[in-house]
């Protein structure tokens, strides 16, 4: 019999250098005030402790195993602890970030599919400090797929939404020079992605029908071959295949009038051919409480839509609305059916 979905959420610590450790002390410490689901942080407690001793905010933590973690989150920040020692000060990355970040990831995510915990909660890495480390991969959400792929031994192709209330946006190519984007572009990754965004939004957002609106690659998307083929060739085909399967998609539309108010209200989610085509409309319209979610997955997983800002961490002045937004977004998606039979399905497959 399948256990109950825990309530808690598997918060990483991210880059300890930066602003993610800064942030989780602000919104423990503001739990009540804004209502959130409990959460544990997976860290090291005595590093969370000289931090929120730096902030000024000393904070009372307890080290926990994660079934004790929502049971201590009204008195405590519950830490899962790493067993690694965390030595970086704000805003100068050492030895010790990149295998704190990474080991995080790993055990949230290892956490979630045990049943341990309802969903992974990420907070921001520095890639140029993983890839230092020998980190493989291109970002958070290749990782994660691998994790997964590990885990379950099926293999799931990781979408990027980047969500909030004013507009959700998915580029289809993610973490590629500008200059690569044509070449890697192809009609079986438009529609893959196409359909598992009307997946997701269906099964863990609620939408019955979501209506997908696909940006052109060129300028005025192509303007009928003058300006490139590829909305011709590449674009157009694969909007009419996801038609034919009975997904609300049109395009490709000119991404410059995609994006104003009366455009967005047409649409469920803009689908966007490359990264800045995706992540400055949604940067512009809600920089401070934008999520990103990562669909495709078998299980939750959000993080704030922001870097490791360096320049202000440990000072007090980092914004958690982001965070906030993850926090809640997680539990909302995570208390969906598919999400919950996924997860239960994993950890009884693990269980004696």
């Amino acid at each position: 019999m399948a256990r109950p979905l825990p309530r808690v959420l598997a918060l990483t610590l991210g880059e300890p250098a930066g602003i993610g450790p800064d942030i989780a002390i602000d919104v423990w410490r503001r739990r009540a005030e804004l209502s959130l689901p409990p959460f544990y942080i997976v860290g090291d407690s005595a590093f969370l402790a000289r931090r929120a001793e730096r902030l000024g905010v000393p904070v009372p933590m307890r080290s926990v195993a994660p079934g004790e973690a929502a049971g201590v989150f009204a008195t405590a920040l519950p830490v899962v602890e790493l067993g690694l020692a965390i030595a970086a000060e704000p805003g100068r990355p050492d030895a010790s970030s990149a295998p704190a970040a990474i080991a995080a990831i790993r055990r949230a995510v290892a956490d979630v599919i045990a049943g341990e915990a309802a969903a992974v909660v990420t907070n921001p890495v520095a890639k140029n400090v993983l890839y230092r480390s020998g980190f493989a991969e291109p970002g958070h959400t290749e990782f994660l797929a691998r994790l997964a792929a590990e885990a379950t031994g099926v293999a799931a192709q990781p979408v990027m939404m980047l969500w909030s209330p004013e507009l959700a946006v998915v580029p289809v190519t993610i973490h590629l020079p500008l200059a690569e984007v044509p070449g890697r572009l192809d009609g079986e990754l438009i529609v893959s992605t196409g359909r598992i965004v009307d997946r997701d939004l269906r099964e863990r957002f609620g939408i019955a029908r979501p209506r997908l609106a696909v940006a052109g690659l060129n300028p005025h998307a192509g303007e009928d071959g003058a300006l490139g083929q590829e909305d011709i060739a590449i674009v157009k085909p694969a909007v009419d295949r996801l038609i034919a399967e009975g997904i609300a998609a049109r395009g490709p539309i000119p991404a410059d009038t995609m994006f104003h108010a009366e455009a967005r209200a047409s649409y469920d989610a803009a689908l966007a051919m490359y990264h800045d085509q995706a992540l400055i409309p949604i940067k512009t319209l809600a920089f401070d409480h934008a999520v990103n979610v990562t669909l495709g997955l078998p299980f939750v997983r959000t993080s704030p839509d922001h870097g490791t800002a360096f320049d202000i961490a440990g000072s007090g002045r980092a914004d958690p609305s982001s965070l906030i937004a993850a926090i809640r977004l997680a539990a909302r998606l995570a208390a969906s059916a598919p999400a919950s039979a996924a997860v239960h399905a994993m950890a009884g497959a693990k269980a004696p």
